[in-house]
């Protein structure tokens, strides 16, 4: 069985990274969704949101794993037996940012690869970031957010 790890923060989960993870899986028989944590940063869900997000969206996608972690991401891919890291990238400047992971990925654990696939150009204008943005100024996410995930209100 083929097995791929998907991190990212996923504060929230997109239309690019659903994109993403169903071409990821006509590579790999699993994509494991790795939600990864850094206590410096703020987000703007909480762990179990985006779970809870991550699952509406892949509702009825066969191959999906959803976990979170902290540390290195190539470390997690050790622990869990996995030697490929899913990437995507919308553009110039993220290829070039996750073409420097990856070395530096490569050279602490050579065994394990990174497969850089671009976003789809239907989705490439989509981000975390922007999605945050319009969340944040009570604007409608609906064309850029997978079909059916309703998002949980913010706190006031």
């Amino acid at each position: 069985m083929s097995k791929a790890l998907f991190p990212g923060s996923f504060d929230p989960f997109t239309s690019g990274h659903l994109n993403i993870l169903e071409r990821a899986l006509t590579i790999f028989d699993t994509v494991v969704v790795a939600i990864g944590i850094n206590h410096d940063k703020a987000y703007f869900y909480t762990v179990e949101q985006k779970i809870n997000i991550i699952e509406q969206a892949t509702k009825g996608l066969e191959g999906v794993k959803i976990i979170h972690y902290e540390g290195l991401t190539v470390d997690t891919c050790k622990k869990l037996g996995i030697r490929h890291i899913i990437r995507g990238v919308r553009n110039f400047m993220d290829f070039e940012t996750e073409q420097s992971i990856a070395d530096a990925n490569r050279r602490i654990y050579p065994e394990i690869d990174t497969i850089i696939i671009p976003t789809a150009q239907e989705y490439s204008h989509i981000s975390s970031s922007a999605v945050r943005d319009i969340i944040r100024h009570g604007g409608d996410t609906d064309t850029f957010m997978p079909k059916g995930v309703v998002l949980p209100k913010l706190n006031a």
